[in-house]
């Protein structure tokens, strides 16, 4: 990685890491690495990242609890964790002194050796990010795949250059990236989120839209009307839907069938039956025609076997086990009410679905699971702070139950089903306000499925 040449040379002086995460940690070592002077700061008493730092960088000056305002000002760049925001007064006052803040994305945009993909979306992106990553796999492409899904970016850097880098990418991580120009990017849909973060879903709006920054190809979401409409003019693109009548990539029948097709002007090319893809539903089919038009877009054959064999990932509508004829399927990674609704519709069992949700709603508004809940819903069970907040809305709807703690959940959704019932956690919600993260709430749910 020393070798690594930055085109942008940074002038002498030195750069604030601000965040002791994964991405500030990574960011740290990497600028060390290329001789850049670097200080770290977090406002956390004992950051997560605070131990490998001092392991890895025992050299590197830090500040932890606090911001030191008199060293932001006299920094030469800021680079910034997704979790702050740029509205935080210490950072809005280095901005007001003109002092750059970019992200680890932006970071990673100056020293980049390859063709880039950039996804991002409310719903689906870790999804369409791992699954185009296992189809270049399969072509035999060597690929680099992380970002906000796991691995950050500037880890990925290699020597040789791979084929491909694909990226997920937050709206928080966008927020402050400036010189991305990615090969094939994509806004997968936009449904409102991080209200404790933005004022108004305008700004959540015009953070994804950077993603569409650069000359590469654009890959809209048809189907989606707020996508559709960002879609900068004058640029090549492609679109996908899950209707026969629209969109480059589409569900199509043919032969009595519904295929994944590739469609021209006049005519389609059918790719694969729908009902080959071992993970079934209408989010996952948006999410494979989303795969296909990246694919094409970056010069990649349209690797059908991978989307056969791709299980899905983990805490996304992941099936867990089988208990006294219901199926239990883990969503944890559902934070928020778009990515509810696209697992309860996913699942294709009207009136069959116990739905475990609730937890720390961040300021949404969750009457659009209303109409849903409806249709696909036996029962409720509701947890965590915003439990009483989702029972006003759907207390007209089907019957509510609450409990103090996802065991309790489990056990009360197990008595509430019936045969052929599915029961599934999908919070609509974050996790911090009973669980270490969406990852340790899935895995106490797991746990108590098993232990039925």
């Amino acid at each position: 990685m020393n070798n690594l040449k930055n085109e942008k040379t940074i002038s002498v002086g030195y750069t604030v890491i601000m965040g002791m995460g994964k991405t500030g940690i990574a960011s740290a070592n990497f600028l060390v690495k290329q001789g850049v002077s670097v200080r770290v700061m977090d406002n956390r008493s004992t950051p997560p990242g605070l131990k490998k730092l001092q392991q890895i960088l025992p050299e590197i000056p830090y500040i932890t609890g606090y911001f030191d305002v008199e060293q932001l000002a006299n920094a030469q760049e800021i680079i910034i964790s997704p979790g702050l925001s740029r509205h935080e007064p210490a950072l809005a006052q280095a901005l007001a002194a003109g002092i750059p803040i970019i992200s680890e994305i932006e970071l990673f945009a100056r020293y980049v050796n390859a063709p880039v993909v950039a996804i991002t979306g409310s719903n689906g992106k870790s999804t369409v990010t791992t699954l185009l990553g296992e189809m270049a796999k399969k072509a035999g492409w060597q690929v680099q795949v992380g970002g906000n899904l796991g691995t950050p970016a500037i880890e990925l850097l290699c020597h040789p250059a791979p084929d491909l880098y694909v990226l997920e990418l937050s709206s928080f991580q966008l927020e402050s990236t400036y010189s991305l120009n990615p090969k094939a990017a994509v806004i997968l849909n936009i449904s409102e989120d991080h209200r404790d973060r933005y004022a108004h879903i305008s700004e959540y709006i015009a953070a994804k839209q950077t993603i569409y920054q650069g000359d590469g190809i654009v890959i809209t979401n048809a189907d989606d009307p707020i996508v559709a409409a960002m879609r900068p003019p004058h640029r090549q693109f492609l679109s996908f839907s899950l209707h026969d009548n629209q969109g480059d990539f589409r569900i199509r029948q043919h032969q009595g069938e519904y295929y994944f097709a590739r469609a021209d002007e006049n005519s389609f090319t059918p790719l694969l039956p729908t009902k080959k893809m071992r993970l079934q539903g209408t989010m996952m089919r948006a999410n494979a025609l989303a795969a296909l038009a990246l694919g094409e877009a970056v010069g990649l054959p349209p690797m059908l076997d991978a989307l056969q064999t791709f299980r899905g990932l983990p805490h996304r509508c992941a099936w867990v086990a089988n208990k006294q004829g219901s199926d239990w399927f883990n969503d944890s990674k559902g934070t928020n009410v778009g990515a509810t609704i696209a697992a309860i519709q996913s699942l294709e069992k009207p009136g069959q679905i116990i739905l475990i949700a609730g937890g720390d709603g961040k300021g949404a508004d969750f009457t659009p699971l209303t109409d849903v809940v409806a249709q696909h819903c036996r029962a409720c069970v509701l947890i965590g702070k915003d439990a009483p907040l989702i029972a006003n809305v759907l207390k007209n709807t089907v019957p509510i139950h609450h409990s103090d703690s996802m065991e309790d959940a489990v056990t009360q959704a197990a008595t509430l089903a019936q045969l052929g019932d599915i029961i599934l956690l999908s919070p609509a919600c974050a996790s911090f306000d009973m669980f270490n993260n969406y990852e340790h709430r899935g895995q106490v749910f797991e746990k108590a499925v098993v232990k039925m």
